[in-house]
């Protein structure tokens, strides 16, 4: 059966791991590899199937390295074992081996970043109270996004802006990172929001009355191989950064977004959005016209 598999997979786990850890010898040297393995029953999305696949986690520590091909070398690699142990598990001479690839969501390399800002900062005038009403009206904004996916998905999007924006120019994969967070905005919805969740969350300190705003994301990124070694703009803007590893690195996104999401609440619980896009605009429209009037 589909459970017997699954857990016959589990139970091979340093059989499994001798496998991975045998095609990545090199990462294995610098600490990495091999880190565990898990295995999911699901069924199959028909309304004529009702049998069940085994979806197999090996997981796998890349170090600093992003790891999308690593990875997949060691799908490969381990197939033939995990069939193996599947086929005498089940009594059944030659499972079939399905996908053998990586998932972007890497719900095992969280980055998190944590903001607190007082109401006195967070006044547009020299009264507390004004503060106070400035951290309610982007509480309630964020509890807007929390209840409505068409809201998350804007607000969503504008997180993304700024991360999306650090890992390109940083020579990473900046779609596997988008399409990961949004991934995850979907499993922190399926634990109590809507269908789709806000990618930050914010709430107010009871005690300090501070407003205080999280961001936890999965982010692949790595400083081993890649752009981020070959192309001299973004090995440039790892030195700025002063990041060393990869770790670091993606605290630096997830604190980036998490920046560009109170900037955004904060303008719309205040001024509004326009007020800030309008002005880029006009400079914009400046911009050009005086590339016009010199050429």
């Amino acid at each position: 059966s589909a459970s017997a598999a699954a857990s016959a997979i589990r139970d091979a786990a340093a059989r499994i791991g001798a496998a991975c850890d045998a095609v990545v010898p090199s990462m294995v040297k610098r600490g990495g590899g091999f880190r565990g393995i898990d295995a999911r029953v699901l069924p199959i999305i028909d309304d004529d199937d009702s049998s069940h696949i085994v979806v197999a986690h090996v997981e796998v520590d890349c170090r600093d390295a992003m790891g999308a091909n690593l990875v997949n070398t060691v799908a490969e690699a381990v197939a033939p074992t995990i069939a193996d142990v599947v086929g005498s598990a089940v009594r059944e001479d030659a499972p079939t081996v399905g996908l053998r690839i990586l998932t972007n969501l890497a719900t095992k390399r969280l980055a998190r970043a944590t903001a607190r800002f007082t109401p006195g900062e967070l006044a547009t005038s020299a009264t507390a109270d004004d503060g106070e009403a400035v951290a309610r009206g982007i509480l309630a904004a964020y509890r807007f996004a929390r209840a409505d996916p068409y809201r998350a998905c804007t607000n969503n999007k504008g997180v993304m802006n700024a991360i999306s924006s650090v890992a390109l120019a940083t020579g990473q994969d900046w779609r596997a990172v988008e399409a990961a967070a949004h991934a995850y905005c979907a499993l922190k919805a399926a634990g109590g929001s809507s269908f789709y969740a806000p990618m930050a969350d914010w709430a107010i300190d009871a005690d300090t009355g501070d407003l205080v705003g999280t961001l936890e994301l999965p982010i692949a990124v790595g400083l081993v191989g890649g752009a981020v070694k070959v192309h001299p703009a973004a090995r440039a803007n790892v030195n700025i950064l002063g990041v060393t590893t990869a770790a670091d690195l993606a605290k630096v996104l997830v604190a980036a977004g998490l920046a560009q999401n109170f900037a955004a609440l904060r303008a719309l619980a205040t001024d509004g959005i326009q007020r800030g896009h309008m002005r880029l605009h006009e400079r914009s429209r400046g911009d050009q016209a005086s590339q016009k009037a010199s050429s």
